[in-house]
């Protein structure tokens, strides 16, 4: 890139509120810090539970997760942004120390779910306290910047995590409890409070009378389930045809990396379009990415087919959380976005289940059925644009 054009880059990118930059910084060390859950399947079949137990506890944490993506949108909207964000780390931290300290099964259990419901409930938050101080024209870029938190935080932490679990257990819970309390802090200290506290009782009931939303969020579901395939379903199609799970670890290693080196810069090629047609060419992507699986029988195969889904995501995401911006009201911008993360919290839900259902009646089922799903979802977005406006690509900020 020469410098003439780097130049406006540059400007954009400066034009973001040091708000938003202390909310990445916190999310990157929270992401950092996420220690306990990539090492849990660990220490509990350590611990001497079994295969089995050790995922009925995951699957807690993903009940968790569903439950507090409607109640973090609330609590964002009611009490404030930066409240729920604090309120959810220091909720994460205590419960972290707590669990590292019981030994009964269904005590563990249910401090998972806990960990679930605490550890996420600030997403909505986040996303909602970014609408509020990021420019409109800004908020695409701006989500693009707080996925490469999550996402840099996350490709480093795990390793982190492994080196501190050969040393003593007792260290990933103490260091995923220390690195929510200082994400806790620094929401307290530095973020601000975001859009008023909203009265209205209605706002959910007024979230699933918009038609936009609701159609939106049908549509991301049908390509949900299909991500959520990566850690069900794929690893159990690679063993099966002779790859070992290095290989797989690999293969994923391939999305995070992806995401860190090109998915700032493909936003900001992509920002001054409109947000409807750019996600419905992402979900398509997606699922076409994941049709292809059923044709590779090669690691190279594999890892062009993970990359392709990858840059679908990269497409999508930051689109799809401005788009959600866009339509809510003000004082309901944490419930609109609660309700987009509900759609992955389903996704994690249903999506191993049917995944696996289709793929033990057939390998190239599920594939197909992959494919299906995300071009329908991009064909119901793409005729919903249609209805409302004949310019589908039509630049957004001129």
């Amino acid at each position: 890139m020469n410098r003439r054009a780097a130049g406006p880059i540059v400007q954009r990118v400066n034009k973001l509120p040091r708000s938003a930059w202390i909310l990445f910084a916190g999310t990157f060390i929270n992401r950092f810090g996420t220690f306990v859950m990539p090492m849990l399947a660990l220490y509990l079949t350590r611990s001497g539970f079994s295969i089995a137990q050790s995922g009925l506890a995951i699957s807690a944490y993903g009940a968790g997760h569903f439950a507090t993506s409607m109640l973090g949108g609330h609590l964002a909207d009611r009490i404030g942004r930066r409240n729920t964000i604090a309120l959810s780390m220091f909720a994460s931290g205590a419960t972290m120390l707590t669990l590292s300290q019981v030994h009964g099964f269904a005590s563990i259990v249910a401090l998972v779910f806990t960990a679930g419901l605490s550890t996420e409930l600030y997403r909505p938050a986040s996303s909602a306290l970014l609408s509020d101080v990021v420019a409109p024209d800004q908020r695409v870029l701006a989500f693009g910047f707080y996925r490469f938190a999550i996402n840099l935080g996350f490709a480093i932490g795990p390793a982190i995590a492994g080196f501190l679990a050969e040393r003593s257990f007792f260290w990933v819970f103490l260091g995923d409890a220390v690195s929510s309390f200082a994400f806790g802090i620094i929401a307290l200290v530095a973020l601000p409070h975001g859009i008023h506290q909203s009265e209205d009782r209605e706002s959910f009931r007024t979230a699933f009378a918009d038609r936009r939303l609701v159609i939106f969020l049908l549509a991301s579901i049908s390509m949900t389930w299909i991500y959520f395939q990566m850690s069900s379903t794929l690893p159990i199609h690679l063993a099966r045809h002779g790859f070992t799970p290095s290989q797989y670890g690999m293969l994923m290693s391939i999305n995070g990396l992806f995401v860190v080196l090109f998915e700032i810069a493909l936003t900001l090629r992509l920002q001054r379009f409109a947000h409807v047609p750019v996600i419905a060419i992402g979900y398509a992507l997606m699922g076409i990415g994941w049709a292809l699986t059923g044709f590779a029988h090669t690691l190279l195969a594999f890892a062009i087919t993970v990359a392709i889904w990858t840059i679908a995501e990269m497409i999508f995401a930051p689109m799809a959380s401005a788009y959600i911006t866009e339509l809510a009201p003000e004082h309901a911008r944490g419930r609109y976005h609660g309700l987009h993360m509900l759609t992955y919290s389903i996704g994690m839900l249903a999506g191993p289940i049917l995944g696996a259902t289709l793929y033990e009646r057939s390998e190239a089922l599920l594939w197909m059925a992959c494919g299906v799903s995300g071009v329908v979802g991009a064909v119901v977005l793409f005729v919903s644009k249609i209805r409302r406006s004949p310019k589908l690509f039509a630049n957004r900020y001129t």
